[in-house]
């Protein structure tokens, strides 16, 4: 065999040898990150069913929002009634 033709069949055969691990680095890449997004998407399942749970019975969303305006109106009264009083105190 011509040394020539050797020297082709070597470098052949490196290239080859780096493409064959180039692409399996790539493919483990690859097999890694598919987990990792398995994984967090499992995670974000968790979390929706809970959150899901969570709102289920929202009977008492209207009993707190009456409560909380009840003690907004509270809150409005003192304050006006304070600065009638603190008013007066100033003048």
């Amino acid at each position: 065999m011509d040394s020539q033709v050797e020297q082709l069949w070597t470098m052949a055969n490196i290239l080859g040898i780096v493409v064959v691990v180039a692409v399996a680095a790539l493919l483990t890449i690859l097999v890694i990150l598919v987990a990792r997004i398995r994984k967090r998407v499992a995670a974000i399942k968790a979390t929706l069913v809970a959150a899901k749970a969570n709102t289920a019975d929202t009977t008492l969303i209207t009993t707190t929002a009456g409560g909380v305006e009840l003690v907004l109106a509270e809150g409005l009264e003192h304050h006006l009634f304070l600065g009638r009083v603190l008013g007066k105190v100033r003048s």
